[in-house]
């Protein structure tokens, strides 16, 4: 059953779209002068494909921005913001025209690149190329799901509109590969081909047949006049019918069109159109000389007669959705994303378990009564731990799957977690070694920027993976991922500590986490009757000796540190021990509860297997840790070599003592 082609019957008549092209261009080259900053070439050279796109090809309702069966339109070029800008103005989208004459300033809805959350209609934040593109996957993947469970009620594309920079980027051949090989028949590339980049042409540095290579990925490829409503229309029909391979369409333009002196050239990239240059485009476009941020009234016309054709579908997809059927009741379950039935796996102490063992038992466990549970790992399924066997593998002749194999392409499996986060209905998660965070680090970033509930989880979390050694041992990444403003970093001690780490990260509503799971076996400690409690706040105190000196521990470390301080303990000195599961949760309690934790007077040392940035919240007198990277060898000589042994740390600790 098809749900969602375009909303007109017939094609609009090209002196409208001629409307709404110059209208674009009016408003992004008034937009970008204003400014003093910004790049008018992408929406000048645009404007037809932008005007044909939201007056006749795109499903969608400008006022429910969320309409959840609404295709997608995802500007991975994100620097060319005001052809998105003017178009969702121009199509009725919350954004007055007050918003785009403050284009680039301080609070207005018209930032510099894409904001999602901030602007109506903005699907993702873009502005690292290629970022989009990988979200744009992730939305493809996450249409297929719910449409092979809801194919009366999901039934949308994704568009993707990507330049020169996007497909030199090497997050979009990472996406497209893995597209290709998933099928993803309702994913849509548009790629403005202007050959043209901020230093002068392509063929400085750019020269591949990029249409080969995308036949090569398993995709349908087709070119078009980005100038000609005709070549277009006939290519986006040609994709749209395409259905068992994602489509690229190679859109021909030329960068800036419209500048009388300046179109094809560099210097329409990044910005903007001098004065008298935006005065002969007018005369050239038969715009009013005197008129800044002119809109054609046949422009404004069409879109006015729109929004109750628009509404009017959405209106028959409510009534499905509203109905009492099977499928409407289920996609409510799945949009609310509740499971309130998880039964989490629960473990004794003394058990020796690796928390990447239990974090494979937590993922089951949702899994399990989750069916909008999805996710898997980079190529390290068996090592990551994050096998969904009831589920089975997603792939193009298996939509019901749920299990992805994201090939090794860390760079490219964040963006598409966050795709399919971004998309609704599903809740994504993706894994890989910890050391390999590096690879994800800008699709961390972007999913913090957004501040959308993004799973990421890193197996093999110290140099305790052992004989792999220094390049697969991570040492500085514990705190680099602190570094990431919203990003919650979960780092459990034991099998038990994973089980709370989980249940919190996955009833997150917003931000993203990052869970950080060890290779080797740790050992279920004892923890006082309150400790969950506590834990889900960041941190709690397992042993409370005194209130002089208190050792902070994550991870695996907290088991050796509770032997220190017992070993200290011997030699007279009052010592607390608290596990730090979570430091950003931790820092956002009042300070009455820190307090509680750790103790205002108390001598303050972390003991964590990783460099010692990022600990000035608490003000320790010192760190045990690493201070260089690690070394090839069994993890119990490391252990020795590295002094993260308890009599080892003990010794280190009096030493700080000593010295404070």
């Amino acid at each position: 059953m098809s749900l969602s082609r375009t909303t007109n019957s017939k094609n609009v008549d090209d002196t409208t779209l001629d409307a709404i092209a110059r209208s674009v261009r009016a408003l992004s080259a008034d937009a970008t002068r204003i400014a003093n900053s910004g790049h008018p070439g992408l929406p000048l050279g645009l404007a037809e494909l932008g005007a044909l796109l939201f007056a006749e090809v795109l499903n969608y309702n400008p006022a429910n921005p969320d309409w959840i069966n609404r295709d997608r339109l995802v500007l991975s070029a994100g620097h060319g913001s005001m052809w998105l800008y003017s178009l969702l103005h121009l199509s009725g989208y919350a954004l007055p025209l007050k918003e785009l004459k403050q284009f680039r300033q301080l609070g207005s809805k018209t930032p510099g690149h894409p904001e999602y959350g901030h602007t109506k209609g903005v699907e993702t934040t873009t502005g690292p190329l290629g970022a989009g593109f990988s979200n744009a996957v992730g939305m493809a993947i996450a249409e297929r799901m719910l449409s092979d469970t809801f194919s009366s009620l999901i039934d949308h594309y994704t568009y993707v509109i990507a330049g020169d920079g996007c497909m030199m980027e090497g997050i979009s051949s990472e996406a497209s590969s893995l597209a290709g090989h998933l099928k993803l028949g309702k994913l849509i590339a548009l790629y403005d081909s202007n050959s043209i980049s901020i230093e002068g042409s392509t063929d400085l540095a750019f020269t591949e047949n990029t249409a080969k290579r995308y036949e090569s990925y398993g995709w349908h490829v087709v070119k078009a006049d980005a100038h000609k409503y005709g070549s277009l229309r006939t290519a986006i029909n040609s994709a749209k019918t395409e259905t068992t391979r994602p489509s690229i369409v190679i859109c021909k333009s030329i960068i800036g069109k419209g500048a009388p002196t300046l179109a094809g050239t560099a210097a329409t990239h990044g910005a903007p159109l001098p004065v008298d240059e935006i005065r002969a485009m007018r005369k050239k476009l038969g715009l009013p000389l005197d008129k800044d941020f002119y809109i054609d009234p046949r422009a404004q016309k069409f879109f006015d007669s729109q929004r109750k054709v628009r509404q009017d579908k959405e209106n028959k997809w409510n009534k499905r959705y509203n109905s009492s059927s099977s499928q409407a009741t289920k996609l409510k379950n799945y949009l609310s994303l509740k499971s309130d039935s998880i039964k989490w796996p629960k473990y004794k102490v003394g058990e020796s378990i690796a928390t990447r063992k239990a974090n494979g038992a937590c993922l089951q466990a949702i899994s399990d009564v989750a069916d909008f549970f999805a996710g898997g790992s980079a190529d390290l399924e068996p090592s990551n731990n994050t096998k969904l066997p009831k589920k089975g593998s997603f792939q193009a002749t298996r939509p019901a799957g749920r299990m992805l194999h994201y090939g090794v392409r860390e760079h490219a499996m964040g963006g598409i977690v966050n795709g399919m986060t971004l998309h609704g209905g599903l809740k994504a998660f993706g894994a890989t070694f910890l050391v390999f965070a590096d690879y994800m680090r800008p699709a961390l970033r972007l999913a913090s920027i957004m501040r959308i509930p993004s799973l990421f989880v890193f197996t093999h979390d110290s140099i305790f993976v052992g004989e792999d050694g220094p390049t697969h041992q991570p040492v500085e990444h514990i705190p680099s991922l602190r570094a990431i403003p919203y990003l919650r970093v979960y780092r459990p001690a034991d099998a038990q500590e994973s089980v709370i780490a989980w249940k919190s990260a996955y009833g997150k509503k917003k931000d993203p986490s990052a869970l950080l799971f060890t290779r080797q076996n740790l050992t279920v400690f004892d923890k006082p009757k309150d400790w969950e409690k506590d834990a889900t706040k960041g941190a709690y105190c397992i042993k409370k000796q005194g209130n002089d000196i208190t050792l902070v521990a994550t991870g695996s470390e907290v088991n050796p540190v509770l032997e220190a301080a017992t070993m200290l303990k011997k030699d007279g000195y009052n010592i607390r021990v608290v596990s730090m599961l979570c430091k950003e949760l931790f820092d956002e309690q009042p300070r009455e509860f820190k307090e509680k934790i750790i103790p205002k007077a108390s001598k303050v040392i972390v003991i964590e297997a990783a460099s010692p940035l990022g600990w000035d919240s608490i003000r320790p007198l010192g760190h045990v840790g690493i201070d260089g990277f690690g070394a090839c060898g069994p993890a119990k000589k490391l252990e020795e070599y590295f002094g993260l042994s308890s009599s080892a740390i003990a010794k280190r600790i009096k030493e700080i003592l000593k010295k404070n």
